[in-house]
This record gives structure tokens, sequence and C-alpha cells, in this order.
């Protein structure tokens, strides 16, 4: 997987990334330690709505990954459906450190579901693997809650970078693999159009939803 900057060729896709969970589990430091490789020890809550692109490429197609953050304090609660809508990933973030971020999971899971397709591609994150002698959520506690929900899982630290890139790229690489997929069902359709047409045979085709592979195991596949 190859990086690009913002100024070389225009991208194949774009996918809309959104982070979130409570206020001050690292969400903005992860974004930015992706993004720009870059970590604020004292950087405040997020007033509001930004986001930050990166490019990247996947079997030869250019990906624009565009990350959303927002601050999870509720009083900004006013933003959810705009920053919510079109997301095709989500990055659910908590502070191994803070119990009580782990226990809000089912609010935002709820939200997310709420306001978003119920398809998007979601990692679950355990954010601030570094405060290790301070850890109130075990490792297995949060694959065992991401396997149950069908989420993919990692533990990660945006002070000393461990994993941040490979959490976005769990969720992009999903959702190409996804749309790859999707692509393919739709050539295979046409083709099938065709030969109807040819032979005036009549072909009724039976689709149900797109299911991911092993999805309730994804849990333990990229934990640190």
């Amino acid at each position: 997987m190859a990086f690009y900057s913002e100024e070389e060729k225009t991208e194949d896709y774009l996918f809309k990334i959104v982070l979130i969970g409570d206020s001050a589990v690292g969400k903005s430091n992860l974004l930015a330690r992706f993004a720009r490789d870059e970590f604020y020890p004292n950087s405040k809550s997020t007033i509001g709505v930004e986001f930050q692109t990166q490019k990247m490429e996947i079997n030869g197609k250019e990906i624009k990954a565009q990350i959303w953050d927002t601050a999870g304090q509720e009083r900004f609660r006013a933003v959810t459906s705009a920053y919510y809508r079109g997301a095709v990933g989500a990055l659910l973030v908590y502070d191994i450190s803070r119990r009580q971020t782990f226990d809000s999971i089912g609010r935002w899971l709820n939200e997310l579901h709420t306001h978003s397709d119920m398809n998007v591609v979601t990692i679950l994150v355990g954010n601030k693997s570094d405060l290790k002698d301070a850890r109130e959520v075990p490792t297995a506690e949060g694959k065992s809650l991401a396997e149950a929900q069908g989420l993919f899982f990692i533990e990660t630290s945006a002070l000393d970078s461990s994993n941040v890139t490979n959490a976005f790229q769990t969720v992009v690489k999903e959702i190409y693999n996804i749309l790859s997929r999707k692509v393919m069902i739709s050539q295979e359709l046409k083709k099938q159009d065709v030969s109807w047409m040819e032979n005036g045979k009549t072909t009724v085709v039976i689709q149900g939803e797109d299911q991911v592979e092993g999805e309730p195991k994804k849990g333990g596949c990229c934990s640190s």
C-alpha cells in the first residue's frame, strides 16, 4: 500500500470514514498521527467537525480516505446526522485506561446504526495502549466485544504510533474489498442479462445481503 500527497493524481475512489467515541479518548490524535505523523500531548477537545484526507493505493487503485473527527461530548450532538451521512467506515475509539469510555461503546454503535448504513465497516479501537500500568479494560474484553458485534478489533497508541496506520488501513481495505465484490457481482449480472437477451430465456437471480466472510470472528484479526 502506497501513500500519495494531495497534489498527485486524481483518486479512483473516495471513502468517508468517521471517528466516534467519548471525549478525550484520543480520536484527534489518532487522526493527527495517521495523516500528519504528529501528536499533541496537550490537545483540547475538538469543537465542531473537521476532517483530513489521506491517499493510499490498493491493488493499483488510488483511494482517498476522507476521515471526519468530531467531539464526543454530548453538547455537540447537533452535528450528528450530517456527520454520519455518507460514511462507509468508522473507527469506534475507547481509552483502555478509562472503563467508562468502553462502557459507552453500545451507545455509540446504536448511534452509528441509527444515522448511517448498517453495513458501515467498523473497527473497535482500544487507544492509549502505552498506558499499561493504568489499564482498566483488558485486551481480551475488547476483543470479545468486537467479536460479539461483528467488528474488527485493534489496540493503538497515538503517542508511540503503534498500530495507528494499521487501524485506518484495515477499514479502508475492507471497504475496498466489499466494493470490489459488488462490482464483480454487477458485472456477472450484466453478463447474465446479455445471455438472457441472446437465448430468449428468463433468469431469476435471488440476491441476499453481501456478507463479509467470517464477520463475527473478525475481532482477533488485527489485535496487537
